[in-house]
């Protein structure tokens, strides 16, 4: 079995910063891309950044040059340092990985349990 775990959300003020970050954890051998996901009450989970095992990233309009991704392969876990973080950044955030190779079979679409943040002053 594999666990996808986040942390760091919170309360922040507009304007602010947050670095979210999630471990995944049981027998792996590979994790392919792994991402960050959103969902605000009453709308469907959007993208907000998906880092591959090569270190290729890829953001929406919506966060570009505000969010950047990262990820540890070793040690199998990703952040999102968030800044200058609006009101409409407001949601549950969820992290995701694609592809896990546990050495005997593939899992696929793994996510976290979610961790709200919310911006707010």
């Amino acid at each position: 079995q594999v666990q996808l775990v986040e942390s760091g959300g919170g309360l922040v003020q507009p304007g602010g910063s947050l670095r979210l970050s999630c471990a995944a954890s049981g027998t792996i051998f590979s994790i392919n891309t792994m991402g960050w996901y959103r969902q605000a009450p009453g709308k469907q989970r959007e993208l907000v950044a998906r880092i591959t095992s090569g270190g290729s990233t890829n953001y929406p309009d919506s966060v570009k040059g505000r969010f950047t991704i990262s990820r540890d392969n070793a040690k199998n876990t990703v952040s999102l340092q968030m800044n200058s973080l609006k009101p409409e950044d407001t949601a549950v955030y969820y992290c995701n990985a694609d592809r896990i190779w546990s050495g005997r079979n593939y899992l696929y679409d793994q996510w976290g349990q979610g961790t709200q943040v919310t911006v707010s002053s």
